[in-house]
């Protein structure tokens, strides 16, 4: 874990790390009442009963209070754009008020959940599949998705001679995590083209999750077959590198579950469940600045577009982008608040069937109430939680 020079509140993480954080947040309220058989008996009940009704509401209103700080992660990748601009533009301090805003950049989702669930992070933007294997895990006590942030923008890029899914028989490709987002996409379209893959990196397909710089240079060191990654990474190893696409995602989204062709989540934003409970206000504000956030990048010219995201992943990195890679990115992606949550069941089932995650009821995984009370738009949940 390393502290950003460039942000002083703003981690980096990488995959497996964590930071604990130990909370303890108990409260107790009691009421007293006493039946007295003497003459003024009602007038000692109302003293007793008003006496212990004070802390009573002064722990309730601690329990839905602003948080004192807010702790939120997101990836440096471009499919995190909203996080990136969200940050850098001050549109999610703005609106926290006094509540401290501190962040955490992650290589990819497994590692996200794993800081979330030890409380080292309450928020954070994160693909679909692990926020599904979080809930899953804990049987639904862990998180709720409160808003999409991404569509789009993931892509199976592989080396020019390899033509057809026939031609992967054999090869080793990587994802950026075991049980990302990218990672159950790969496995699930492999096992479509009648392969078998373990989570081990065996079968017809060897998969390696690899960190994505490491995945960019054993590409170019002939090491990797190919990769299905998220942007600006398979972006990057087109233009860098000398990729070709064979699979991109979007193609393989007819829209028949969400009335939108060509769309699939990519990035969306979660919260703490217990965080969220004792802290609507703050849940509010971080909801205000990203829907803030995602309006500027829908908005905004494309070059200064461009120009705004790639300060931020400089920031974050310490690298800016080439201007065609970042180009090639942003073409790629739909910045939209809607988490498009028909697809979630068929989310699950890809996780399912790639042996990331087990069948289970997702009843409850959504709470879309306070992003549609801060945008006025009816988004749907499909009936997978509230809206």
């Amino acid at each position: 874990m390393s502290t950003s020079k460039d942000n002083p509140g703003s981690t980096r993480i990488a995959a497996g790390e964590t930071r604990s954080t130990k909370y303890s947040r108990r409260f107790k309220i009691g009421i007293a009442a006493g039946i007295l058989a003497v003459l003024g008996a009602g007038a000692a009940v109302a003293a007793t009963a008003a006496q212990n009704t004070e802390p009573a509401a002064a722990n309730t209103a601690a329990a839905t209070s602003p948080a004192t700080e807010l702790k939120l992660g997101y990836f440096g990748n471009i499919t995190h754009a909203a996080a990136l601009v969200g940050v850098k533009q001050g549109f999610i301090k703005e609106n926290l008020g006094s509540t401290k805003l501190s962040t955490q950049v992650f290589n990819a989702g497994p590692a996200a959940i794993e800081a979330l669930n030890a409380g080292a992070i309450d928020a954070t933007y994160i693909g679909p599949n692990p926020a599904i294997n979080s809930f899953v895990k804990s049987k639904g006590e862990s998180v709720s998705i409160i808003a999409g942030a991404a569509s789009g923008g993931a892509q199976l890029v592989v080396k020019p001679g390899i033509k057809t899914a026939a031609d992967l028989k054999g090869k080793t490709l990587a994802s950026p995590q075991l049980g990302g987002t990218q990672d159950v996409a790969l496995r699930a379209w492999l096992g479509k083209q009648g392969y078998k893959t373990n989570t081990d990196g065996g079968g017809d397909v060897a998969i390696n999750p690899t960190e994505n710089a490491q995945t960019l240079k054993l590409f170019q060191d002939g090491k990797l077959d190919g990769a299905w990654l998220p942007e600006p990474w398979a972006s990057r190893l087109v233009l860098q590198a000398g990729a070709k696409v064979l699979v991109d995602e979007k193609d393989l989204w007819d829209g028949s579950l969400t009335g939108k062709p060509g769309e699939f989540p990519t990035t969306i934003l979660i919260v703490n469940k217990k965080f969220a409970a004792e802290h609507p206000e703050t849940v509010e504000g971080l909801l205000k600045g990203h829907v803030e956030a995602v309006k500027w990048l829908n908005d905004t010219p494309a070059a200064q577009k461009a120009a705004e995201v790639n300060a931020a992943l400089k920031q974050d990195s310490g690298k800016a982008l080439p201007q065609d890679v970042i180009d090639r990115s942003l073409q790629n992606i739909v910045f939209t608040v809607d988490p498009l949550a028909g697809t979630f069941t068929k989310l699950l089932q890809d996780g399912v069937d790639a042996g990331t995650t087990k069948k289970a009821d997702i009843n409850g995984l959504f709470d879309l109430t306070t992003l549609n009370s801060v945008s006025g738009e009816k988004t749907s949940a499909a009936g997978l939680g509230q809206d």
